[in-house]
């Protein structure tokens, strides 16, 4: 099924592989970058990666202007104000983020704020309400789930009115993406287990939903074929390098496809559950993948069951009549799935997550007010959310 009309936009330079990390100082050197600024949080700094980022610099002869190490887990505007006050302090030209998701969204606004002389951040909430180029910004992830190192979104909370903000922007694209496994030997199992499921709902949900398109469906087939193959292993052996760099990749590829393609009830669902019962992303995708899929299979069908190639391999697929390929690939996500449980302990189930049955109406009507329903391939009212949601428990 091709699509009359697509784009896709993704212009993140990304250099990976073993020891990327050390190109750094001469790839900020070529953005015109002579004082960055790194931002960071207390568990990647007590793990010990900054001090490889650190290394990178060795005899570059580059300084690094400022490291600033207290990110929370969940960044606000407060944060992204004193950050940047940091930056200006330190006579910083660019921006370093080194972690998740939290340090990364959190440098995007900073990178705003920095970038723009009138107003504050709140002024640029939205879908493209800036206006031109910001300063260079490098993303080095430390987990292999979230691909925010090529997706042009920022989620940050104003705790003085309790929400949390959304800025969209091609803007906030950084400039380059640096994929070394070494800053991901130290995950634990359950967050390997954890993000990798992320990485995979972004990467399903973009092949399944109404933007899909050519390039999009490379990147997420790639990224699917790479966690169903590495995620057991790094769960297993944290320490395996390879198995590290498969997922930071697939990481990277989902995102751009799910950048451009968009995601669906998978995420409504996940970010719902998230707001009520403060569930993990990562876990919250886990629970959820298979039942939207399940729920999307009326529209889907077909397309669903292509994505037994990537998961279960050529020999199962072609073992199996197109006709059961929709359903073998849902036992194949099971499979994987009680894996993961087995080897990490991660949640299959709501209520194993911690979420409580009269909490469920609430996550339903947050799920179908959110709007990654948007691209999603078959409507969600409220009664289907319940009913999702009682299957998930």
């Amino acid at each position: 099924m091709l699509p009359s009309y697509f784009e896709f936009y993704n212009p993140v330079k990304i250099v990976s592989g073993h020891k990327a990390l050390d190109n750094l100082p001469y790839e900020l050197s070529q953005m015109g970058v002579t004082r960055p600024l790194i931002v960071t949080d207390k568990g990647v700094v007590g793990a010990g990666l900054i001090r490889i980022v650190q290394e990178a610099f060795g005899s570059s002869g580059m300084t690094i202007g400022a490291i600033y190490e207290d990110v929370p887990p969940d960044s606000s505007v407060d944060v992204v104000n004193a950050i940047a006050e940091v930056y200006r302090a330190n006579g910083c030209d660019g921006l370093v983020a080194v972690g998740g998701g939290s340090p990364i969204d959190t440098a995007k606004g900073v990178n705003i704020v920095v970038s723009h002389d009138k107003g504050d951040l709140k002024d640029y909430m939205g879908a493209d309400r800036l206006t031109g180029p910001l300063k260079p910004l490098v993303v080095v992830p430390t987990t292999a789930g979230t691909g925010s190192e090529v997706t042009l979104v920022a989620v940050i909370a104003d705790t003085k009115r309790n929400v949390k903000m959304a800025f969209v922007s091609r803007h906030l694209l950084p400039n380059l993406a640096l994929i070394d496994p070494r800053m991901t030997l130290t995950m634990p199992a359950k967050i390997t287990a954890a993000t990798g499921m992320d990485a995979l709902s972004h990467a399903m949900e973009a092949y399944t939903c109404l933007q899909k398109n050519p390039l999009s469906d490379a990147h997420a087939t790639a990224a699917i074929s790479l966690i169903s193959r590495y995620l057991p292993v790094a769960v297993e052996d944290g320490k395996n390098a390879t198995a590290r760099l498969a997922l930071a990749n697939a990481s990277c590829m989902a995102g751009a496809a799910f950048s451009n393609s968009m995601v669906g009830m998978v995420h409504a669902l996940g970010h719902a559950a998230g707001a009520v019962c403060h569930i993990p992303h990562g876990v919250a995708m886990g629970i959820f993948l298979p039942h939207g899929l399940a729920y999307n299979l009326p529209e889907r069908a077909e397309i669903i069951g292509e994505l037994l190639l990537p998961l279960g391999g050529a020999e199962i697929y072609a073992a199996t009549p197109p006709k059961s390929r929709p359903e073998r690939l849902l036992e194949s996500l099971n499979t994987l799935q009680k894996d993961l449980e087995s080897k990490a302990g991660l949640p299959m189930r709501l209520k194993d997550a911690g979420a409580r049955e009269d909490q469920l109406g609430e996550i339903a009507l947050k799920a179908i007010n959110d709007g990654a329903l948007m691209m999603n391939p078959k409507e969600m009212d409220m009664e289907d959310a319940k009913a999702v949601l009682k299957k998930a428990f």
